[in-house]
């Protein structure tokens, strides 16, 4: 087996912050400790966030504090609690995309209200397509991470202090509805995770806010980390928006009208071009195999000018998909780009029988794959067609000869949905699993 891994407006009431890379404050209100040298961090510079001001606004950006380093002492004291909790299993932790809830501002006694707050979000979440359709690629962990106090810091109110594992804290840079944590404790928390691919905050709190950190590499395998109060009816959104940066790779959509006319190479971004929508057609380029069908997102598919954060020189696939205003749907060029990026982490089918072992000639292998994944089976290279979308199949009854030798037997399979079109895509949509038969 084959595995991969990833290198991680509805307009607002009064406002949210959504960051597009990397962004921390360190933990407030936390009294300074005689603990010795703090270790190196690989974020020690202030990065870029960018926030909502307003019901009608598009994003702004400021600069943010990078998260201090962890002393010994703290990083001692992380190590002592961090219980992980299965919300949802779908297979091994190696085939399939690990999602990661981490709360902050939860008492002991509340671990059992952040359990049941991690479901509902993620309920939400993955209500929006395409989760909605891949929901069995899905594991769902929670890590407990016990806080002092209940609640975040300047929540309901700026300068209210609370003592939180993960530092959470609205107001981040003086800008009410940033929600920032201190991210290298996030990282000590998601490690106790076996595989950790995406990684969520949830700040307990009612308070609209979050942030996104997706230009965050960690050494365990996961791209940003997504923070949300757990409370919100409309947080959820928050989340959906930044996995579109992590997991799709998708550029944001918006434009800022200072930004003037983009005049640059072409972006590597699967969704914003330099092209017209004849340009792309005539050159094969992104998501010409879109143009002119109608989107989820409303609309049709074309290339309409404004995206990137450029009013001119740049052009978006539809004209309002969730990459520009949070509550809408991905477009289609975006749904392509999410369920490539569930594969990246995802494998199309998942071995039952282990593949590390030989099997018996009479004995029985079982494979799991979600409905509607085609399943083709071959014994030593020639398919068995009577055998197609098996999950369950007996190597002598395909006709493993009795000869003694050692055989090999091979499912092949393959996501055949038409949501992805792109060749370089659709390879992520076809995995492999052989097993050794032997007497």
């Amino acid at each position: 087996m084959r595995t991969r891994r990833a290198p991680l407006r509805m307009a607002l009431a009064t406002g949210i912050a959504l960051a597009a890379v990397a962004a921390a404050t360190g933990p407030v209100g936390t009294a300074a400790a005689a603990d010795p040298a703090p270790e190196p961090t690989a974020t020690a510079q202030p990065q870029r966030v960018e926030y909502f001001t307003g019901p009608d606004a598009h994003p702004r950006h400021t600069d943010v504090p990078a998260s201090p380093a962890l002393s010994s002492a703290e990083r001692k004291k992380i190590k002592g609690d961090g219980d992980v909790v299965p919300i949802v299993q779908a297979g091994p932790t190696a085939t399939k995309l690990d999602v990661v809830f981490i709360g902050d501002g939860y008492t002991a006694s509340q671990q059992e209200d952040f359990h049941a707050d991690v479901r509902a979000k993620w309920a939400k979440v993955s209500a929006v397509e395409p989760y909605a359709s891949y929901k069995s690629l899905f594991n769902v962990w929670a890590v407990d991470a016990v806080s002092r106090q209940s609640g975040v810091s300047n929540d309901p109110t700026n300068g209210t202090v609370k003592d939180t594992a993960l530092g959470s804290a609205f107001f981040c840079d003086g800008i009410e509805r940033l929600l920032c944590v201190d991210t290298n404790k996030v990282e000590s928390y998601a490690k106790k995770a076996t595989d950790p691919d995406l990684v969520i905050v949830l700040a307990n709190s009612t308070k609209y806010g979050g942030a996104g950190y997706n230009d965050i590499t960690s050494p365990y395998g996961y791209d940003g980390i997504a923070t949300a109060s757990s409370d919100n009816a409309q947080s959820d959104q928050v989340v959906v928006h930044e996995t579109g940066h992590s997991l799709g790779k998708l550029a944001d959509e918006y434009w800022y009208e200072e930004y003037g006319t983009y005049t640059g190479a072409e972006p590597w971004e699967s969704n914003i071009s330099k092209l017209t929508a004849a340009q792309l057609t005539a050159q094969k380029k992104k998501w010409y195999r879109w143009i002119g069908r109608t989107s989820p997102d409303g609309g049709t598919v074309g290339a309409y000018e404004g995206g990137g954060y450029h009013p001119r020189g740049l052009h978006r696939p539809t004209k309002d998909s969730i990459m520009r205003t949070l509550g809408r749907e991905f477009n289609l060029p975006g749904r392509e780009a999410m369920i490539a990026g569930f594969h990246r982490h995802a494998s199309v089918v998942t071995a039952v029988t282990p593949t590390d072992q030989a099997v018996r000639r009479d004995g029985k292998v079982r494979v799991r794959a979600a409905h509607g994944i085609r399943l083709r089976w071959s014994v030593d290279g020639r398919e068995v067609r009577r055998a197609r979308g098996d999950l369950v199949v007996s190597p002598r009854s395909l006709g493993v000869p009795a000869d003694g030798r050692t055989h090999e037997l091979t499912v092949r399979a393959t996501d055949p949905t038409d949501a992805v079109r792109a060749p370089e895509l659709r390879s992520l949509l076809t995995d492999s699993l052989t097993w050794r038969v032997g007497r």
